[in-house]
């Protein structure tokens, strides 16, 4: 008899929060015609940081036709062995460098108007298009999946994304051959973005992967979180999520999806090649020029846990490097 054994990294879904929960928030929001409420919250102390009110959990321009996808359907082959870390900590404590440095920038973030939202597919495509982002939504399989995410800062969280594959967006986009790379770039709008109005960085926000990257089963590309359509803080309608990298990997709020047969120039290479490579493959072993990377603090806790190579994520990703000695892919 067959007997099938879990990866080392999973553990039962007792550990996420319940299916339930998420579907009385959406009778909630329906009950009360999502589109323009905000939900009042007790404020809460995080990470020691004075206590603030929580943001909207439904951007106010989303139409009901939009936040009724959600949530979706869970994937139970991505799991997490960590509990889910608290949604007011994951949607408040954030990095998105086109409204601040910090990481309180929620606030600000909810001037970026999200719908409607166009996003281009180009390049080396047979057919570019551009599309609006819930109308491409609407066309791809959404589910749920259960991710470790860890920042290259050294923090990390768990969190409960839905989207869907990005392999299935590249199918939609059909490639030519010869593309080897996806350029994903975010928005660029610095009437509304202040942060994007710092000349010193190289706007707009670029990253990029191989499309063996791309195509590898854990690539996706999330459009919401915790049973809810994406935050305008998290980086609605579309971002990045890949899991084995770290998070600045994760471009946000993208507007274009180029392909290519050139190694894109990302945001954070260009800024400073010297810590931040292409690669950025999760590594305990190879530290931060400035930081080691051995272990982790969890978001909204004190807790400290060793660092996993390719952030746990090993068995699916690993086969991408070999051969690869010649590169930095852990930097």
């Amino acid at each position: 008899m067959a007997i099938r054994k879990k990866p080392d990294w999973a553990l039962p879904d007792s550990a996420a929060t319940p299916e339930n929960k998420f579907n009385d928030r959406r009778r909630l929001l329906k009950a009360m015609a999502v589109g323009s409420i905000i939900l009042a919250a007790p404020t809460v102390a995080r990470w020691g940081e004075p206590s603030v009110a929580p943001p909207p959990p439904v951007a106010p321009e989303l139409a009901a036709e939009q936040a009724a996808l959600y949530p979706v359907a869970r994937n139970p082959r991505y799991t997490i062995e960590r509990p889910l870390t608290d949604e007011e900590y994951a949607t408040t404590y954030n990095n998105f460098y086109e409204f601040g440095s910090h990481k309180r920038i929620w606030r600000a973030a909810q001037a970026l108007p999200i719908s409607p939202w166009q996003v281009t597919i180009d390049g080396m495509v047979e057919k570019p298009i551009t599309i609006d982002a819930h109308d491409l939504i609407k066309r791809m399989p959404l589910e749920e999946r259960l991710y470790r995410h860890r920042c290259v800062e050294a923090w990390a969280m768990t969190v409960p994304w839905s989207g869907f594959p990005l392999s299935a967006l590249v199918a939609f986009a059909r490639p030519l051959s010869a593309a080897g790379y996806l350029r994903m770039e975010t928005f660029n709008n610095p009437d509304v973005a202040g942060g994007q109005k710092q000349a010193w960085y190289p706007w707009p926000y670029v990253e990029g992967l191989t499309l063996a990257e791309a195509t590898n089963e854990l690539a996706f590309i999330a459009t919401g979180i915790y049973g809810l359509p994406m935050p305008k803080q998290n980086g609605a309608p579309l971002r990045l999520a890949v899991p084995w990298k770290y998070g600045f990997k994760s471009v946000k709020s993208i507007v274009r999806f180029h392909f290519t047969d050139k190694r894109p120039s990302t945001f954070w290479e260009r800024l400073a090649p010297s810590e931040y490579g292409f690669w950025a493959n999760v590594n305990p072993a190879v530290p931060h020029p400035r930081w080691s990377q051995a272990s982790e603090k969890i978001l909204g806790t004190d807790e400290r846990v060793p660092t996993r190579i390719y952030n746990g994520y090993g068995e699916f990703v690993a086969g991408l490097y070999g051969g690869m000695a010649h590169e930095k892919l852990f930097m």
